[in-house]
């Protein structure tokens, strides 16, 4: 029997996966189209804030989740320059939220574990090998035609989630700006292994410096040498094809040379960072979520956790509007939400982070911005009033006030 979609999702990451599975959940028919051959398993996110653990929790997600990756408290700040270390943590949420914790899981296992779970709906299929050359829509649906080896393939929808990263096809043949600015340099996110269980390492850690500046986040606990994900920013002037040659200076600078000798690289993604925003995240019958509509540098971690937020958004609106519960009004209402969110609150924050951890060649200026973590390490009210801002990043239920839905529990309990 021909597979007849209600919804098409483009992108195979966990955003779109994310997506697909809360409609198939709903009863609602989807089908995931991806341009490659599998599950993409760069070095890309591998936090997700404790704010996104209550939608991974309504998906059914979070324990499969947990146990693939592990849950932590601690950050920590390194300066270089000085050797000051400002521990903190996610403690202070105690007894303030349901989930004082954050998840680390690599952004390709999180996926791998969504399409499990997607692949057991019979109202759910996930296509790849299916790059898209073209969209059309009209009053009535969405027509997606794909590329390939012999003939074009095309499927039809009543609606399309564009949520195929930051270089989006959808987005582009729908000639949607793609608005702000491309940073000058380059990051290098890289998969390590080393023993790391030195005092003052916390599983997620911020180096501060102008040069050796890097994020260090523990990925998982194998036995003696654990993997972690060490990002670091060079000029993007440099040749991309000796980023090997260059990268034991930056190890070695960071870690130390007697550490660095016996660190295995596994892993290493160049790639450039951008603050970017869609012009609109809703064009007709498409929806754009996730990378696709919009792109940040990763310092804080604050890229996939709005694109899950946009899932959870989307799953609500879309879903209720598939299932007719609902008039296309408040697709409208994500769109605008949900770009809002990220221009006013997630891509300032993302930037200046950046700005403190990779340019903080003024020592008056890093020290001023540094006194907020300090009081966060001892003022336990006060790190938790800090520690709720990606919480705000979600958009409350944009059905309460159409269709007398209640609000979700984390609305109503699990918010400071």
């Amino acid at each position: 029997m021909q597979h007849q979609q209600q919804v098409i999702v483009a992108g195979a990451g966990p955003t779109g996966l994310l997506t697909a599975l809360g409609l198939a959940q709903q009863g609602v028919s989807v089908t995931v189209v991806e341009r490659g051959s599998a599950l993409q398993d760069t070095p890309r996110a591998i936090v997700y804030h404790w704010s996104t653990l209550d939608g991974l929790s309504r998906l059914g997600l979070l324990d499969k989740a947990s146990a693939a990756g592990f849950l932590k408290q601690d950050y920590a700040y390194r300066v270089r320059d000085t050797g000051e270390i400002i521990p903190y943590g996610l403690q202070a949420l105690e007894g303030k939220v349901a989930r004082p914790f954050n998840l680390h899981l690599g952004q390709g296992a999180l996926a791998a574990v969504v399409l499990r779970e997607l692949q057991k709906f019979d109202n759910a299929r996930v296509l790849f090998d299916h790059p898209i050359s073209g969209v059309k829509q009209d009053d009535a649906g969405v027509t997606v035609t794909f590329s390939g080896p012999g003939a074009e393939t095309v499927l039809s929808a009543q609606w399309l989630v564009g949520a195929d990263g930051a270089g989006s096809t959808v987005r582009r043949v729908l000639d949607l700006g793609f608005d702000g600015m491309t940073w000058p340099e380059r990051f290098v996110a890289t998969n390590i292994r080393f023993p790391d269980d030195r005092e003052g390492w916390a599983q997620s850690t911020f180096y501060v410096d102008d040069v050796y500046g890097a994020i260090i986040a523990k990925i998982d606990e194998d036995g003696d040498h654990g993997t972690w994900r060490y990002t670091y920013m060079e000029d993007a002037a440099l040749p991309a094809d000796s980023i090997d040659d260059r990268m034991p200076a930056f190890l070695s600078a960071v870690f130390g040379p007697e550490v660095a000798v016996g660190i295995e690289i596994v892993a290493t993604s160049p790639y450039r960072m951008h603050q970017r925003a869609a012009s609109s995240f809703r064009a007709g019958r498409v929806l754009l979520a996730g990378d696709a509509a919009h792109a940040t540098n990763p310092t804080g971690g604050l890229g996939l956790t709005m694109g899950l937020f946009d899932a959870y958004a989307l799953i609500e609106t879309l879903g209720a509007v598939a299932l007719g519960q609902a008039d296309d009004s408040v697709l409208t209402a994500y769109a605008r939400e949900r770009r809002a969110a990220f221009v006013e609150k997630a891509s300032p924050r993302a930037s200046a982070n950046k700005r403190l951890l990779f340019h903080s060649s003024d020592p008056v200026a890093r020290d001023r911005d540094l006194e907020m973590f300090r009081r966060m390490s001892h003022d336990r009210e006060f790190a938790a009033e800090v520690l709720r801002f990606t919480k705000t990043l979600e958009s409350p239920s944009l059905l309460a006030d159409r269709i007398g839905r209640p609000a979700r529990a984390d609305e109503r309990e699990n918010v400071l």
